[in-house]
């Protein structure tokens, strides 16, 4: 089930219903056919990455540092742990975290450009003001919708809403669309996922497009007051595959979810497409407001998709992802939970534009003890009970090695080190290294997720399932006794696996 799944199931239809009548609080805080109890058992619910209480949650949103807390908006259906009724849920953290849900910020309302959904944006502030800017979606006719998957009758328009709350509970919307229609004479593939940002006197936007049968691309616009925004030209844009799907998003023909910022001296967009998230370094010239890729790569290579970013108390820029499920609709509506936000992964250009990312260091605040030794010879052996924990392993570039992650005698994740070429293969996936890159690893395992980094240059995020009440215990283990691997036990972030609904509200 994708991000832009569109009515495919009889679940989902029924859902979509709610649409029409607005979602009140009582339905949201009384939908669920599962108990808070079975959710705070399952053992595949990770208890340290950030996920609703129950239901369906994707993209993040408009992730903000403000009032001296950090804020996350994400893709949320109140009614279900399936796609459908798209809003805006909220959590609240102080330290990217730990965190705590808020009330529900955003739901569609009736008879408006979003009735259909709150589809994703970005939040910006504007001295005690938090704006946020994000695609509302509706019914409409043919010659009018955005989306083409073979119904065409969702358009899309880029919508506004602001909070002067200092805990950004309470929000107006603005009854129009700010940016109402796609630029005239464009055959677009589709019209969503904004991203804001001030520059000099300018605040500008990015919406993610694309033309059909050309290729995905991102729209740029300015504005002087956040309200009136004109269409300056494509940032910049790529190419389709030239295979036609049903859904533009999977051949290239559309990008959605682009960001673009400035870092290290230089410029990175970021964008999902094929099912995966790329980036793109280079230069930015100011004069024309076009950008001028020059090095490329993938973000992660599985469970990892439309992401978002944030700057933090500290300036450093912050990357957030959506880790979608790798079970069936039947599953998730059995568990009554999907998705999860990964954790923060702090993003730098090398001199050359390189990308390097790198877990948030301070997620070693979450450390609970360390976990002991228990190889045999020519080897290390560390055993992460209940499927939880974290392994940082390291070698000498002269050496090749094997990092294997297992549960009994299933291998769940196996990367090996190269020497002769300094390259990893994770799973047959050839990541070539940069010439001074440390053979390096560092892997979270969270009850039904991995997360790894490979030497700071890309994720690799998996999901794995079982049966049973009892997390299984996994083996992690290289086979050189000349690679270092530490190991540590993680604390849950909160006693119930975050299954505390917001009593706000």
């Amino acid at each position: 089930m994708t991000r832009r799944a569109f009515l495919s199931s009889a679940a989902t239809i029924a859902a979509s219903s709610m649409v029409s009548r607005g979602l009140s609080a009582q339905e949201i805080a009384g939908n669920s056919v599962v108990s808070e109890a079975k959710l705070a058992a399952d053992p595949m619910r990770p208890e340290f990455h950030l996920l609703p209480a129950r239901n369906w949650m994707n993209d993040p949103n408009g992730p903000i540092y403000f009032n001296g807390r950090y804020h996350m908006f994400f893709q949320y259906n109140p009614l279900a742990a399936t796609w459908g009724d798209m809003s805006w849920n909220h959590a609240v953290s102080s330290d990217m975290l730990h965190w705590s849900h808020l009330p529900v910020a955003l739901t569609p309302t009736p008879g408006t450009p979003d009735s259909f959904g709150c589809f994703s944006g970005s939040a910006l502030q504007v001295d005690k003001r938090v704006y946020v800017i994000y695609t509302g979606t509706k019914e409409s006719t043919p010659d009018l919708a955005t989306i083409r998957d073979g119904q065409d009758k969702v358009q899309e328009s880029q919508c506004l809403a602001w909070s002067d709350d200092p805990n950004l509970i309470t929000w107006t919307k603005d009854p129009q669309p700010v940016v109402p229609l796609p630029p005239e004479g464009m055959k677009i593939t589709g019209f969503r996922d904004p991203s804001a940002w001030k520059q000099g006197e300018w605040y500008y936007l990015t919406v993610g497009s694309g033309i059909a049968k050309v290729g995905g691309c991102v729209l740029l616009y300015r504005s002087k007051d956040l309200k009136s925004w004109e269409y300056l030209h494509q940032l910049t844009s790529g190419s389709w595959n030239g295979i036609h799907t049903a859904n533009p998003c999977d051949d290239g023909e559309m990008w959605e979810c682009p960001e673009f910022f400035a870092l290290d001296g230089g410029h990175l967009l970021i964008y999902s497409t094929l099912g995966k998230v790329f980036w793109q370094s280079g230069v930015l010239d100011e004069r024309t407001m076009k950008f001028n890729g020059s090095k490329t790569g993938l973000l992660d290579l599985d469970a990892f998709y439309a992401p978002k970013t944030q700057r933090d108390a500290q300036g450093r820029r912050i990357l957030w992802g959506w880790i979608p499920e790798r079970r069936t609709e039947a599953a998730m509506r059995e568990a009554g939970w999907s998705g999860m936000m990964s954790l923060p992964r702090v993003l730098n250009l090398d001199k050359d534009g390189t990308l390097r990312i790198q877990v948030l260091p301070q997620t070693g605040a979450l450390r609970s003890g360390i976990v002991p030794h228990q190889g045999p010879r020519g080897g290390t052996l560390k055993i992460l009970r209940n499927a939880s924990g974290e392994v940082i392993c390291s070698g000498p570039r002269s050496k090749s090695f094997e990092f294997i992650l297992s549960r009994d005698s299933s291998e769940l994740l196996h990367v090996s080190y190269s020497a002769e070429s300094h390259t990893f293969v994770a799973d047959g996936r050839n990541i070539v290294l940069e010439p001074n890159d440390d053979p390096t690893l560092h892997a979270f395992v969270d009850g039904s997720v991995i997360e790894l980094i490979v030497s700071e240059r890309i994720g690799y995020t998996k999901r794995f399932y079982y049966t049973g009440s009892i997390a299984p215990d996994i083996q992690a283990r290289t086979n050189e006794s000349e690679v270092k691997m530490d190991a540590w036990k993680i604390a849950p972030i909160s006693h119930n696996r975050l299954t505390t609904p917001s009593r706000n509200g």
